[in-house]
């Protein structure tokens, strides 16, 4: 059992949501509201309105939770493609297989949906909530004061199986986004690096944000349904499942709806997973 890994990605993990919590703000903006003609017109409205702080809505919870979710994940990964090395009775020193990579990427990021899953959605209903916490008033059933109160209102007015809503959306996401995130890491380590060393610093940097990039390029549609359901009740049901948000999704704002936020989430990609695998590997280095 490789422990070190599920320390360093929660390290990692965390470091990450403080770099890129605010372009993810408006990411979700853009992908749940109309209001906005574009990501700057979005940034403008949001200062004017919120100020700085209107960027970080809900950040409390997911900057916990992601630790917990990022540490599931780099552990969950590690250790099933030493397992799947191990069962090819492959020699240490033996390159993994892209195959084992991208499969043990792809459970990673399936397992840590059952931690995220509850954060994410107190995340986006706080990231969509545009009104200052001052002017909410005790009684209004569509408005949270903050991350607890949010997650027990949603457990008040729709059970715990509330908590879940667009979990599927979001292991759709996970799963191929983070096994296209770690074959893209370790495949430009492995072109960059010299063969049997560890990558320097500025290839992890690169290799990191990178992976980042084309990891967000495989999951920004699920991301776009995923964010729909779980704001869909707030203010009224737009729709009744899975299928029936991208069907109306699509057909009411045309195939390019899945894509909206893709800028927003490949920018933010960069320095974010730049800056986990930089932990990653500085956490790993020291406890090895």
């Amino acid at each position: 059992m490789h422990l070190a890994d599920f320390l360093a990605g929660s390290v990692g993990g965390a470091f990450g949501v403080a770099v890129g919590y605010p372009l993810d703000t408006v990411k979700v903006r853009l992908q749940t509201q109309t209001g906005y003609s574009g990501f700057w017109q979005c940034v403008r409205k949001t200062c004017r309105n919120e100020g700085l702080r209107g960027f970080y809505r809900g950040m409390s919870m997911p900057i916990s939770t992601v630790s917990v979710s990022s540490s599931l994940v780099f552990g969950t990964y590690r250790n099933i493609l030493q397992f799947l090395h191990q069962l090819q009775h492959r020699s240490a020193a033996e390159p993994h297989h892209k195959a084992h990579i991208f499969l043990a990427g792809f459970a990673g990021g399936v397992t840590q949906v059952l931690v995220m899953a509850p954060a994410d959605i107190v995340k986006v209903r706080l990231q969509c909530q545009t009104e200052p916490v001052q002017h909410i008033s005790p009684d209004s059933s569509s408005k949270y004061r903050g991350p607890v109160h949010c997650l027990l209102r949603i457990v008040r007015d729709e059970g715990l199986l509330g908590l879940y809503k667009g979990s599927a959306a979001l292991a759709l996401r996970d799963g191929p986004s983070f096994a296209t995130y770690f074959l893209t890491y370790n495949s430009i380590c492995e072109i960059l690096s010299t063969e049997n060393q560890r990558p320097g610093w500025p290839v992890v940097l690169l290799a990191g944000g990178l992976s980042g990039m084309c990891g967000w390029a495989v999951g920004t549609p699920m991301d776009v349904i995923k964010s729909r359901l779980q704001v869909d009740g707030v203010s009224g049901r737009r729709y009744r499942g899975f299928l029936h948000c991208i069907t109306h999704s699509v057909r009411t704002e045309g195939s390019g709806v899945l894509f909206r936020g893709l800028t927003v989430n490949c920018i933010r990609a960069f320095p974010v997973n730049m800056s986990v695998f930089a932990m990653y590997e500085a956490v790993v280095r020291l406890l090895r």
